[in-house]
């Protein structure tokens, strides 16, 4: 199979159902920002800080795919929904974000991202989790999206962020606290 169909030169693309829209369509940069997003994290578990977090990530990255798939399938395609049934993905994030925060100073400026390599990736991958979440709101003003998404892609970025402070704190990073 080839990777190129020539389909797309005219501008457009299929959504997962085969209806044909422009590449700009906030329906594709939704899940093309998912995408990203989803690169991003497999950068951050290409890091041999992450080994042990490494299959918490691939299930933060396979949850992403779902989304993209709903996110994929044009409006009237509602059989799309089916496979957004876990109602523990926000639950998990959330323990995960509780478990990190208990061996974590508490915080009370903002941070100016960066300090190492791996903790810049955290935050990059964050500003990209919240770019997504609010184009998925936008979406969602016109074509209803499950609630799960857009609510997940919210918890996540809070994950990144603490990830970041967790890896600072375990790579003895200093986390430069930003003031006026």
């Amino acid at each position: 199979m080839k990777i190129y169909t020539r389909t797309g030169d005219d501008g457009t693309t299929s959504l997962s159902g085969g209806r044909r829209v422009p590449k700009f369509f906030i329906r594709v940069e939704a899940y093309g920002s998912v995408d990203e997003l989803i690169s991003w994290i497999g950068m951050l578990r290409s890091c041999p800080e992450n080994e042990k977090r490494s299959k918490f990530l691939i299930q933060i990255q396979n949850n992403l795919m779902i989304c993209a798939a709903v996110l994929s399938t044009g409006k009237e395609e509602g059989k799309s929904c089916k496979i957004m049934h876990d109602n523990e993905w926000i639950p998990i994030l959330e323990k995960e974000i509780d478990e990190m925060e208990m061996t974590l100073p508490h915080l009370e400026n903002f941070i100016l991202p960066g300090g190492n390599q791996i903790v810049s990736y955290c935050h990059i991958a964050r500003c990209v989790c919240r770019r997504t979440e609010r184009t998925v709101l936008k979406l969602n003003e016109t074509e209803k999206i499950p609630e799960i998404i857009y609510k997940y892609l919210n918890r996540l970025s809070d994950y990144l962020f603490i990830l970041s402070r967790q890896l600072s704190f375990e790579l003895d990073n200093e986390d430069i606290k930003w003031t006026i």
